[in-house]
């Protein structure tokens, strides 16, 4: 315990990263949906942008992960990048104010649940990298390479839970859980609104409108509980004040490599896998370097550094270093990312009313 102590001002900033970066993909991915109707970001621009030279990249990922690699970048083709670090969802507004005369090249990063419904911002392009890719997070859209794979998992406090069963959703109903379980907004967070789909999908046995009993009384038994970020999540699980927290693969691992008494559980009633992905903006002003950064990244060089940044390699010949559990060995339900789109909206309203009903 003297040991996590020592170290855990140290991991809430490595922690920060699997908070920005988490969470976007499904097994069965299909096209996207039509652009909206006359939408004022997706107009031609009147002429082509100068070349700048320098490859500008748009990307929630912390500098801590960026920086590394934009150097090997630059090593490896000698083209030079600057990273613009913010959230997705500014990000993403940021593109579309753009639209007409773009700042950026390359948009890298944000889970495929967040950023597909923006899919008319970004350009076709198929990177060489897609034959080493599982088949169900190929790129079949057009303009989404992924780039990282996010599972949602159950992150248990070691020392409080004592002999407590934690293995699922199911488990969380428990009284004794009561007030103890970390969770934030789904509306706010990725990884949040990807553990509201699973509890529909997983505890509805594949009907997402079957779940919502499920929902209602877990947040009974959530008591309340509603914290402001993912980071509020894993961090609070660490320290003890929650015994178990809803999150993704990537959060508790700095705590488990530190020997804190934190565990992670792959949640037994199956999981929607989640995909982040690297895109090229529309209009690049630099699209031959943009081209070749997205094949950069996707490379087995890049995809092995990031298993150290507790990211998940898309690539399947990037066999890990223990870190993560293999894919083969993590329950998938298929779902339909279409679906999931066309109700997030629905989804969400539904959940907060039963949070403050």
């Amino acid at each position: 315990m003297k040991l996590f102590k020592s170290v855990f001002c140290c991991l809430l900033v490595v922690a920060m990263l699997v908070s920005l970066g988490a969470c976007g993909g499904t097994p069965a991915p299909v096209p996207a949906p039509a652009a909206p109707d006359a939408a004022p970001d997706s107009a031609e621009p009147a002429e082509a942008p100068e070349e700048t030279g320098v490859l500008v990249i748009y990307t929630p990922f912390i500098p801590d992960t960026v920086d590394p690699i934009l150097e090997m970048f630059y090593e490896e083709t000698g083209i030079r990048a600057t990273a613009i670090q913010a959230g997705t969802g500014e990000l993403l507004s940021r593109v579309r104010a753009e639209a007409v005369n773009p700042q950026a090249d390359i948009f890298w990063g944000g889970n495929m649940t967040t950023t597909l419904a923006s899919y008319y911002l970004f350009a076709d392009f198929q990177s060489i990298n897609e034959p080493y890719v599982p088949e169900h997070f190929r790129n079949v859209e057009g303009p989404f390479t992924r780039f990282d794979i996010a599972t949602s998992v159950l992150m248990i406090n070691t020392e409080f839970i004592g002999d407590i069963p934690v293995r699922g959703y199911a488990d969380l109903l428990n009284p004794e859980l009561r007030g103890r379980i970390a969770l934030t907004d789904p509306s706010a967070s990725a990884s949040a609104f990807m553990h509201l789909v699973n509890k529909l999908y997983a505890m509805g046995n594949g009907d997402p409108e079957a779940g919502w009993d499920y929902v209602e009384q877990f947040l009974d038994n959530v008591d309340g509980v509603m914290l402001p970020g993912s980071s509020a999540v894993f961090n609070g699980v660490a320290n003890g004040e929650y015994w178990v927290g809803l999150t993704f693969d990537g959060a508790p691992q700095p705590f488990i490599q530190a020997g804190g008494p934190v565990e992670m559980v792959h949640i037994a009633e199956g999981n929607v896998f989640d995909a982040g992905a690297v895109k090229i903006i529309n209009n690049a002003p630099n699209r031959a370097s943009a081209e070749a950064f997205v094949n950069f990244v996707t490379g087995q060089q890049v995809q092995d550094f990031i298993d150290y940044r507790f990211l998940r390699p898309v690539r399947q010949d990037v066999t890990g270093h223990g870190v993560f559990a293999p894919l083969d060995e993590i329950l998938m339900i298929p779902a339909e990312i279409s679906d999931i789109m066309d109700n997030r909206d629905e989804w969400l309203d539904r959940f907060r009313e039963l949070r403050e009903g």
